[in-house]
Parts: C-alpha cells; sequence; structure tokens
C-alpha cells in the first residue's frame, strides 16, 4: 500500500509537469503593427515617445523666447542659422542620441523659423562630395568650394537621470537641458529644461 501510494503521488506530479510544460509550449509570440507616433510603454526606460515629446516641447520653447526677432532686426531679416552639436547622454542606460538630434532637427525645421547646417561626420561626407565635384563634374554643375554658410548659433545639451527603487516599486527621473549659444559673441540666448518621471510597480510574481 505504501508503494502504491507514493507511485499515485509520482504519477500525479508527472501529470501536473506534463500540464505546465503543455502550457509553455502553447504560448506564442505575438507582433502587431502600430502608428510610429502611437505611445507604447513596456518598461520606464526611455524610449521613441520620449524623444518626440521633448524634442517639440523644447523647441516649442525656444521659439517662444525673443532671440529669433532679435537677431533678424539686427541681421535685415536673415533667418538664423543653428548647428546642432554634441547632447551628452549622462543617464543611467543607453539612449539613442542621434534620434533625440533628428527629432530636434525636424521639429525646429518645421516651424520655419530657423535654419540648420550640418556638422561632425555628415558635414565631412558633403565636403567629400564637393571636392570629388572638383575633379569629376561638368564645371558649370559642380558645387563651389568656400560657400558654406556659418552658423549663428549652437545647440547642445544633456540627458541625465536618477533612479529610486524600493521592493516592487522603481521610479526613474529624466532631466533634458539644451543650450542655445551665440557664436560670434558667445552669449547664452536661450536654456530649456523639461522633466520626465515614470512609475513602474512589479506585480507579485513579475520581473524587472
Amino acid at each position: 500500500m505504501r508503494i502504491s501510494a507514493i507511485m499515485q503521488r509520482i504519477l500525479a506530479a508527472c501529470s501536473i509537469m506534463i500540464l505546465l510544460i503543455g502550457g509553455f509550449s502553447c504560448a506564442s509570440t505575438q507582433v502587431s503593427r502600430v502608428d510610429s507616433d502611437t505611445t507604447v510603454d513596456i518598461s520606464d526606460r526611455w524610449n521613441d515617445t520620449d524623444s518626440r515629446l521633448v524634442a517639440k516641447k523644447m523647441i516649442s520653447d525656444m521659439l517662444t523666447y525673443p532671440w529669433v526677432e532679435k537677431f533678424k532686426e539686427n541681421n535685415g531679416g536673415e533667418t538664423p542659422t543653428v548647428i546642432l552639436k554634441r547632447v551628452q547622454n549622462k543617464s543611467h542606460e543607453h539612449i539613442a542620441v542621434d534620434t533625440f538630434i533628428n527629432d530636434l532637427r525636424r521639429a525646429a525645421l518645421r516651424s520655419g523659423k530657423i535654419d540648420f547646417v550640418v556638422g561632425g561626420p555628415a558635414r565631412e561626407q558633403v565636403r567629400e562630395e564637393r571636392k570629388d565635384q572638383d575633379i569629376h563634374a561638368r564645371e558649370d554643375t559642380r558645387a563651389e568650394m568656400g560657400q558654406e554658410i556659418g552658423a549663428d548659433f549652437a545647440l547642445t545639451g544633456t540627458i541625465s537621470s536618477i533612479v529610486d527603487q524600493v521592493e516592487g516599486k522603481r521610479v526613474t527621473f529624466y532631466q533634458v537641458d539644451l543650450e542655445l549659444v551665440n557664436m560670434e559673441k558667445n552669449r547664452v540666448a536661450w536654456t530649456g529644461q523639461k522633466k520626465i518621471k515614470k512609475v513602474m510597480e512589479r506585480s507579485e510574481f513579475g520581473f524587472w
């Protein structure tokens, strides 16, 4: 009888294991496409929505300041030209800073109030192409050397973060600071700041 009871327990345990394995094997992964502007938060990490919304808010704030109109008054109505320099990631996680910079540029250009000149690797690629044209392209179609437009202002910034965690709850705080500097006078024309706070709670059986 004792052996029979032990066998019954073993069979019952095996049945449970089979059911569990069957349940896991039936699990599937589902992927659905959504609009790129749709907000999808699956964690408290910095994501594409944060990048887009912060960029839009920052540029909107920057263009409400009088530096644009002052520049035009002092330069015969000419549109100010900005170069986007480094946005430094000082946060605790990897952030696609290039994506944020592109979001800034796109939001600014759509305003129609400022122009941009390229810098960094993109500028060097354009210069190499210009040199190549100077040798290989027909003279009347060449882009002339020495005709670049210098930037009137440089836009730089930082992305910082603070993480506070207790048991199953985590609060992640992001702060983005941008600064617009007059290239000629080295004077700060505008500063902007945007803060984001996210709260993530873990269920009893969940994982971070």
